[in-house]
């Protein structure tokens, strides 16, 4: 029968070095053992050195690829990945209340893992006041969660208000990941706020490498395919997080400079 299998969605940019954005999403999928179907909303050109020219993609043509996956598709859950600009970001937000494409899973990329500022602060505003009250699932960075919340983290209860005061924008659950660029630390921990008020620590051993691209991209990807398998919410950010650990740990070697992740290091 048609669209027995499980199916998923994202929403990104293409990677032309196929480490991050919608790549990423799609190794994950299959990883996973999901079907994965994709938006693009813009492409990249770059390498393992950096990336060296952009394009965004017409709205018109996003709007037919939203229109084309729910008139054919059964979208169980969806994410979102790197959204340049308020444009974008109000058309994905229009499409996504149109169409039913499950829960929705959205990696505010706002920050790089070292803290620099990926959004304008208008196109920040838009993510803030429109797309993550969608969220069935949030997962900001450290430094993302800081700039959503509006506050300094400086220790473990101010991470958890912070994951409160997300939470309180309307997302429903919320995973703030604890940094991971200092290479004297030794593990890396993330806070967990679940829509039912359960929150707890995900903790795993820190791995001193520059194979991480795509770590963030993964992880949302992941929890994505978990709940369109059915599993709860704890259960696919505890799987995910495991996931996204193991692809860190087991590096591959591809590109000269920063690498991707190992996408079947779980499976293996």
């Amino acid at each position: 029968m048609a669209n027995e299998f499980p199916q998923v969605m994202t929403i990104a940019g293409s990677d032309s070095d196929g480490s991050a954005g919608m790549q990423a999403d799609l190794y994950t999928f299959f990883a996973r053992k999901v079907h994965g179907a994709a938006v693009m909303t813009a492409a990249v050109a770059g390498n393992s050195y950096g990336i060296h020219a952009s394009i965004a993609l017409p709205t018109d043509f996003i709007d037919q690829e939203f229109a084309d996956l729910a008139d054919d598709y059964h979208i169980l859950a969806a994410k979102t990945g790197m959204l340049a600009d308020s444009t974008l970001i109000k058309n994905v937000v229009k499409n996504y209340k149109k169409y039913d494409f499950g829960p929705l899973v959205v990696d505010p990329v706002i920050m790089t893992k070292h803290g620099a500022q990926l959004l304008e602060e208008s196109a920040f505003a838009t993510l803030r006041e429109e797309l993550v009250p969608l969220a069935t699932v949030i997962t900001p960075n450290f430094f993302e969660a800081e700039k959503l919340a509006e506050m300094k983290i400086t220790s473990d209860a101010d991470m958890e208000a912070a994951a409160r005061k997300i939470k309180a924008m309307g997302a429903k659950n919320v995973v703030v990941k604890g940094q991971h660029h200092d290479s004297t630390q030794t593990e890396v921990r993330d806070f967990v706020l679940l829509e039912s008020g359960k929150s707890f620590w995900l903790t795993e051993t820190y791995v001193n490498t520059d194979r991480v691209n795509g770590t963030g991209d993964s992880l949302s990807a992941c929890i994505t395919a978990e709940i369109a398998k059915g599993v709860d919410i704890e259960t696919a950010i505890r799987t995910a997080k495991k996931f996204v650990h193991v692809a860190i740990a087991n590096e591959i070697q591809v590109g000269h400079k920063f690498g991707p992740i190992n996408h079947w290091a779980y499976q293996d």
